[in-house]
C-alpha cells in the first residue's frame, strides 16, 4: 500500500457513498473502505432472515412471510423529493443510469386524529377537507403568493423582502389558522419542528415550491420518488460511479485505524497491519468515535403488513407526517410505507417505519400514535439509535465526519451535510444545475 491517496472514505453508508463518487468525479485518487462485508453500513437494506437475526438472534423468520430473498428492507428509509438534492446529485454523477425510480403513491398528513392527504397547490386547497370553507380560500391565496413568487423579480414579492420578514410574519399576512400552518410548515415545507417560523421566509417558501414542482413533475400523488428494491441499491450504484473514476474499493476490512501525526493530522488509515496514506479522511461518527458528540437519539418501529395503511387511499407507498404539536411534542413523526410494488417485499406484502426524535426510554409507548395508524401488523420490531455529530475542526486534523441519520423519512437534510462536506473537502461549490429531465424516463412504469 505505497500509494497515496487524496482521500480514504471509511464506511459506505449513503453519505460516504455519494462523497466517495463525487470525489472521484472531481479526479480526487480515492480509496474507499469499510470493516463489514456488506455496503450500506447503517443505511443497508436486509432480507428476511438478516432482519430476523438483527431483530430476534436467529433467522428463522415465519414461513407465511414469504421468501425472505423478496424482501429489502431499508434500515435509514426515506424518499427522495422528485426535484430534490439527491435527485440532482444522481445526475450530476449519472448514477441514475444504474438505477430505476418509481413515482410514490401519497404524501398524507396527521391532523385532529385523523390522516389527510396534504393538498399542495390553489386548486387541490379548495377541495381539501383540511380547511373549511373561509380558510381555504385564505390558503389559496397563499398558495398562489408562493407559485408566483420568483427571486429575482421583485413584482412577486408583495413588498416582502424574504430575507428579513419571517416565516410567522408572512403567514400572518394571510390570517391563516394554527392547524393550516401545521400542514403546510411540516408536510410542505418539511420542517421538523416550528422553529422555522422565526427564521427568515425564503427557506420556507423555497422549500414549499421545490415540493410543489417536484409533485408536479410526474403527476403522481405525491412529490417523492424511490428506487425499484429499495435503497440498498444507492451506495452500490455510487460505488460503481468511483470505480469507473479510478476509486477503489475494499469491503471487509477489520479494524480500520486512523493514524495522525505528532500534530494530531490525519495521514493515514492501517488495517491488517498495512497503512494506506492520505491527505483527509472522510467517514461515518463509528470510525472515529472520540470525534463525535451525541446530539440526540432515533426511536423506531419496523413492521410488515399484509395491507396498506388505511385512510391512505390504499397506496403502495406513502409519507404520513404527524406534525409536533398534534401529537403535544417537540417534534414530529412519520410514517414510511412501501410495498412488493417497489420489489421491496413479496407479493401482499408491506414494510411500515414509524420513526421520531425519541424524547423518552420507551420507544413502544412513544411510538404508539404512529403504530396505532397503521392497522394489525403481522411483525413489529423496535429499536432506539444514537444520533451523533461531529464536534472535531476539520482544518486541525483533516478528519470529515458525517452527521447520522435523523428520523425523517425524506432525503432532504442528508443532502445537505453531503453538500456541505464536500465544500469542507475540496474548497469548492457543488454545482447542482442540472437537467432535471435526465431522471424521468426511469420513473414511468
Amino acid at each position: 500500500m505505497d500509494v497515496e491517496y487524496d482521500v480514504i472514505v471509511l464506511g459506505t453508508g449513503l453519505k460516504e457513498c455519494i462523497l466517495s463518487g463525487l470525489l472521484s468525479v472531481n479526479g480526487l485518487k480515492v480509496l474507499h473502505m469499510d470493516r463489514n462485508d456488506y455496503y450500506g453500513g447503517e443505511s443497508s437494506s436486509l432480507n428476511l432472515k438478516q432482519l430476523w437475526k438483527r431483530f430476534r438472534g436467529n433467522d428463522k423468520a415465519p414461513e407465511s412471510l414469504g421468501s425472505s430473498r423478496e424482501y429489502n428492507v431499508d434500515m435509514i428509509p426515506k424518499f427522495m423529493m422528485a426535484n430534490g438534492g439527491l435527485v440532482r446529485v444522481l445526475i450530476h454523477t449519472d448514477v441514475t443510469k444504474y438505477l430505476n425510480f418509481k413515482a410514490v403513491d401519497g404524501n398524507f398528513v396527521y391532523n385532529k386524529g385523523k390522516i389527510y392527504k396534504v393538498p399542495a397547490t390553489d386548486v387541490e386547497a379548495l377541495k381539501s377537507p383540511l380547511m373549511g370553507l373561509f380558510e381555504k380560500r385564505r390558503a389559496r391565496k397563499f398558495f398562489i403568493y408562493v407559485q408566483d413568487y420568483e427571486e429575482n423579480d421583485p413584482k412577486s414579492h408583495e413588498g416582502m423582502d424574504l430575507n428579513k420578514v419571517t416565516a410567522r410574519d408572512l403567514i400572518s399576512k394571510y390570517g391563516l389558522e394554527d392547524d393550516t400552518i401545521d400542514f403546510i410548515g411540516h408536510s410542505l415545507a418539511l420542517q421538523s419542528d416550528d422553529r422555522y417560523l422565526d427564521e427568515p421566509a425564503m427557506h420556507f417558501v423555497k422549500k414549499m415550491k421545490l415540493y410543489a414542482e417536484s409533485l408536479a413533475r410526474f403527476q403522481g400523488g405525491s412529490p417523492y420518488i424511490y428506487p425499484m428494491y429499495g435503497l440498498g441499491e444507492l451506495p452500490q450504484a455510487f460505488a460503481r460511479l468511483s470505480a469507473v473514476y479510478g476509486g477503489t474499493y475494499m469491503l471487509n476490512k477489520p479494524e480500520c485505524k486512523v493514524e495522525f501525526d505528532e500534530n494530531g493530522k490525519a495521514f493515514g488509515v492501517t488495517s491488517e497491519g498495512e497503512t494506506a496514506k492520505c491527505k483527509k479522511v472522510v467517514c461515518d461518527p463509528s470510525y472515529l468515535p472520540d470525534k463525535v458528540q451525541k446530539v440526540g437519539k432515533v426511536a423506531r418501529a419496523i413492521c410488515i403488513m399484509s395491507h396498506p395503511i388505511p385512510e391512505t387511499n390504499d397506496s403502495h407507498s406513502v409519507q404520513v407526517i404527524l406534525p409536533q404539536k398534534q401529537l403535544g411534542r417537540k417534534s414530529d413523526m412519520y410514517l414510511f410505507c412501501c410495498s412488493y410494488s417497489h420489489n421491496v417485499a413479496p407479493k401482499g406484502k408491506y414494510i411500515a417505519f414509524v420513526t421520531t426524535e425519541a424524547e423518552t426510554d420507551q420507544p413502544e409507548v412513544e411510538l404508539k400514535p404512529g403504530v396505532d395508524l397503521l392497522g394489525p401488523v403481522d411483525e413489529i420490531f423496535y429499536e432506539t439509535y444514537d444520533r451523533f455529530e461531529p464536534k472535531n475542526n476539520h482544518e486541525d486534523d483533516n478528519c470529515f465526519i458525517s452527521t447520522s441519520y435523523d428520523a425523517t423519512t425524506h432525503f432532504e437534510s442528508t443532502v445537505d451535510d453531503v453538500i456541505s462536506m464536500y465544500k469542507k473537502i475540496t474548497g469548492k461549490e457543488l454545482d447542482l444545475t442540472v437537467d432535471l429531465s435526465a431522471a424521468s424516463a426511469a420513473t414511468e412504469e
